[in-house]
């Protein structure tokens, strides 16, 4: 299949560009085009956005740790754990989930994200409902283990269900709504059962001797889904996190995480995705690293492709160095950021941002810095950036293009990484095969840009107005 190929070149090609294994997950093969009309029409949307908002948040951020991984066993550099905040695995977990009892984020102002977000051109955002650790941000009749309990001290706060209020006021700024939402659930009897302590990120009892437990924690997970699905008004994105829960047919063992599943994990998508379709019809559901009908776009980690895909796909990169908030977190350049994102949307993807709250219920200061930074280039520039395509030759040297949906407009940005940029007098860079440019413009410059066509490439002379661009420059050619 010509689908298995692409997905195989990406396997190939993709760069992992931070250190954080724990994430880094492989993108599987084999994607499936979605056909129920509704979902087509979601997808191209989304494939129109171009710029999103991750969230990681929970407990964790009191500690300043890594979301949920250091719950897990497995001996890794991205598990280890603070004796500090225990000196046996037993206290520890009883700690960690102890951080529910002091869990009170009263700067939570989620009318403060959307507005400098979407300032920043960010169009659609994607929540952690529950990650691995199975601490609910809604609020689920399910377990309560979850912000909305008693025993979590921000649940007398009027905004106590934070999924809620994040939903309602990102859908009033007109961002489409996703929810992440990890399939495994580590604080879970049914999927961690405490009759054995866990080996690692799996499932540590085999459900096919069991299969009343794992009954059970499908049962519960359907559940959770469908409060999210059936509760939380219209969403547009299922983003379903936890690749390990899955059919055991569906293993990839060239996969080196893949590998260290030993038993079947089907937790039947089929009755999830039939369920969550219903209520919320249209809905993109992203099953990671799953291949087959549910899992509707791909998305590499930390990662870009080298080379265009022709499916729809995203990259989930961190703004900071971690997922979850870190104190004093090293935070990507405004340059570094612009710079990730044209390179993501030459190649055909959008570009998935995750910031990460703190304890206190803000971004860091300096994250705002970033965004307010990014507007500006934002602003002079989003017709270059949102419903475009990618187009052929897609990237050469410090040249990258994009595309109109409809082809009248060919965009390319000039990035220069190795210094903060500055526009030189000249540039010259190919131009699409069988496009004829009429007329050119570089947003951002007012005086009258100087260009010729030769042969199959185009020249531009800058006027001393350049100085003023900051991060990329863009250039627009008309047919």
């Amino acid at each position: 299949m010509q689908g298995n190929q692409k997905m195989k070149t990406l396997l190939c090609s993709v760069l992992i560009s931070s250190g954080l294994s724990s994430q880094a997950h492989n993108v599987s093969e084999g994607y499936q085009k979605p056909t129920d009309p509704l979902v087509v029409r979601n997808l191209e949307q989304w494939q129109d956005l171009k710029f999103g908002l991750f969230m990681h948040w929970g407990t964790y951020s009191q500690w300043g740790v890594v979301e949920s991984w250091s719950l897990c066993p497995e001996d890794e550099s991205w598990t280890q754990r603070n004796p500090e905040h225990g000196k046996s695995y037993v206290e520890y977990v009883k700690n960690y989930e102890n951080l529910q009892t002091t869990f009170n984020p009263v700067q939570f102002n989620p009318e403060k994200w959307a507005e400098a977000t979407k300032k920043a051109g960010m169009k659609y955002v994607v929540f952690t409902t529950k990650h691995h650790d199975g601490f609910s941000m809604f609020d689920t009749q399910q377990s309560d283990y979850k912000i909305t309990s008693s025993k979590t001290p921000f649940s007398k706060n009027a905004k106590a269900d934070v999924t809620k209020e994040i939903f309602e006021t990102f859908r009033k700024d007109g961002f489409k709504i996703g929810a992440y939402f990890s399939k495994p659930d580590w604080h879970s009897d049914d999927y961690w059962w405490s009759y054995s302590p866990p080996k690692d990120r799996n499932v540590n009892y085999d459900p096919k001797k069991y299969p009343g437990k794992w009954d059970k924690f499908k049962t519960f997970t359907f559940n959770q889904l469908n409060e999210i699905t059936s509760r939380y008004g219209k969403i547009d994105i299922l983003w379903l996190d936890g690749g390990w829960v899955r059919p055991f047919h569906t293993i990839d063992p060239k996969v080196e995480w893949q590998r260290t599943i030993k038993v079947e994990q089907d937790i039947d998508m089929d009755k999830i995705g039939t369920m969550v379709r219903r209520n919320q019809p249209g809905i993109i559901v992203v099953d990671r690293t799953v291949s087959g009908k549910w899992e509707n776009y791909v998305t590499p980690e930390q990662a870009i492709p080298e080379h265009p895909l022709s499916i729809p796909w995203e990259s989930c990169m961190t703004m900071g160095d971690s997922f979850s908030y870190v104190p004093n977190d090293h935070y990507k350049s405004s340059q570094k950021i612009i710079e990730t994102l044209v390179k993501i949307i030459s190649r055909g993807g959008n570009y998935l941002m995750n910031i990460a709250p703190g304890p206190n219920g803000d971004y860091d200061a300096t994250v705002y810095e970033r965004l307010n930074e990014i507007s500006g280039w934002m602003d002079r520039n989003q017709s270059a950036v949102f419903a475009t395509r990618s187009i052929a030759p897609y990237h050469e040297g410090d040249f990258y293009y994009t595309q109109a949906k409809d082809g009248s407009t060919v965009n390319v940005f000039h990035l220069n990484e190795k210094t903060e940029y500055k526009a030189p007098e000249t540039l010259t860079f190919t131009i699409p095969e069988s496009f004829n440019p009429k007329s050119l413009i570089i947003p951002g410059i007012s005086s009258k840009i100087h260009w010729k066509k030769n042969g199959d490439t185009v020249e531009v002379k800058l006027p001393a107005e350049r100085s003023k661009l900051r991060y990329a420059l863009v250039i627009q050619m008309k047919k």
